[in-house]
């Protein structure tokens, strides 16, 4: 049996900080103090300071002068450049992917999953697996680029895991309602231009359902 490998101090930090910033442990604007999270860690602040470069690369982190390292803010006009891209690119991967009865099979069985979760309602738990169902469709789509584009669009996103649908009330049921009907679509072999534009017009519907709110939410209130 091949042993795991071992994670590197520097992944070791990076995976946890990515962790309590997505679970919302770390709110927008919350200082990461490398001394003290080393010591929370058990490790030296040199491979915290290296996770905190590379999340600030990602732009989950931002450097404030005077004040440090801290939890980026995410603000509505991102969330609305990345739905809107991811709109136009998911659209594009499912409808020129190359979707076998395995990878359906699979997207039906996640989107079951959502639709228990609705009963009682696990946020978190929905938007994980909303994100699987997601990526498992485009993942089938053969152009590597937009792929990796799609992907980086879905970090972004991460930004809004430790939130609710409940300013936009109904759309998680509206959004298992329409993956179904993808589903419909694929497996009936319907034309590429009737998939993209599902699919297109899935993504937008929750933004326009933000949009639609009369009260702007605050910073990391977006579902997806």
């Amino acid at each position: 049996m091949t042993a795991a490998p071992v994670r590197s101090k520097t992944q070791y930090a990076y995976d946890t900080l990515k962790e309590r910033i997505v679970e919302g442990r770390y709110g927008p604007g919350a200082r990461l103090v490398f001394d003290r999270i080393a010591r929370e860690l058990g490790v030296s602040p040199v491979p915290v300071r290296e996770a905190v470069r590379r999340l600030q690369a990602e732009g989950w982190v931002v450097f404030e002068p005077n004040v440090g390292a801290q939890v980026a803010d995410f603000a509505h006009d991102d969330y609305r450049h990345c739905m809107e891209a991811l709109a136009l690119l998911e659209g594009h991967a499912v409808a020129t992917a190359v979707i076998t009865d395995q990878v359906l099979n699979r997207a039906e069985h996640l989107n079951a999953l959502m639709r228990e979760s609705l009963e009682r309602f696990d946020p978190l738990g929905f938007t994980r697996l909303n994100r699987e169902f997601h990526l498992l469709l485009c993942g089938a789509c053969p152009n590597p680029r937009l792929r990796e584009l799609i992907t980086i669009e879905w970090s972004r996103l991460d930004f809004t895991r430790r939130t609710t649908f409940s300013i936009v009330p109904g759309r998680a049921e509206e959004s298992v309602a329409e993956h179904s009907e993808l589903l419909r679509l694929l497996r009936a072999g319907a034309p590429a231009e009737v998939v993209e534009r599902h699919a297109r017009d899935h993504k937008l519907n929750t933004l326009r359902a933000v949009d639609s709110k009369s009260v702007a939410p605050l910073p990391g209130e977006f579902p997806s």
